[in-house]
């Protein structure tokens, strides 16, 4: 069972978070609440989160310094941020969203349909890293039993090696594709880099693998 990506929602109108939930609950995702910066930054204590969408306009702590919270913070500098605004003070304040740490900046009102796609984009780059941390994992356990199984502590876990190379085939083919959109559609330039260092790691992974294989050069390769 695949576990959905939670989607942070952070906006001080009851009405926006409404309609912000109509506009995504099409991609079948957990839709998370947050009516304060205050209660994001609490939110991502103890939840990992695929994207935050983040209005600029609140009272008290504003997007831009819950912004720099949240790229302070090891656990959650790297989840993406989109900015929402209802206002445009032209492109120093653009810029100041950029320099913040946003992905993207959209200005109220947004198409739907534009917001729902550019936040599927960073929830199908979340899960391919979710599984390839599940790879990785099996890989570890792979060169630990190898270790063990030299050592003539256990076995070898049969199958465990053949069982991997397909979910990692299956993860690669997933990858390759969500690139290739990507490349197509000319999205933003931040999808398209995160989905390019997805690719390096899938590469790092398939070489650790490669050297499990019966007959290959070394018994262990760091996975980057």
């Amino acid at each position: 069972m695949v576990q959905k990506a939670k989607i942070l929602l952070v906006d001080d109108r009851p009405e926006n978070l409404l309609a912000l939930e109509a506009i995504l609950s099409a991609l079948d995702q957990t839709l998370v609440r947050a009516s304060s910066g205050e209660e994001a930054l609490k939110a991502l204590l103890t939840d990992d989160f695929a994207v935050i969408l983040l209005d600029v306009q609140m009272p008290g702590m504003d997007g831009f310094e819950t912004a720099a919270h949240i790229k302070r913070r090891e656990r959650t500098r790297d989840i993406p941020i989109i900015f929402l605004t209802a206002i445009n003070h032209g492109p120093h304040h653009t810029f100041r969203g950029y320099a913040a740490g946003a992905v993207d900046y959209i200005s109220k009102p947004f198409d739907p349909w534009v917001l729902r796609a550019k936040v599927s984009v960073f929830v199908e780059l979340y899960m391919k890293n979710c599984q390839l941390r599940e790879q990785a994992s099996l890989l570890r356990l792979q060169l630990e039993g190898n270790d063990k199984a030299e050592a003539g502590e256990v076995k070898e876990p049969a199958g465990l090696l053949a069982e991997l190379s397909a979910r990692l085939a299956a993860v690669e083919e997933q990858a390759e594709a969500l690139s290739k959109q990507l490349g197509d559609e000319s999205t933003d330039a931040a999808a398209v880099a995160t989905a390019a260092h997805l690719e390096r790691k899938l590469t790092g992974l398939r070489r650790a693998l490669d050297a499990l294989e019966p007959g290959a050069p070394g018994s262990q390769t760091a996975v980057n």
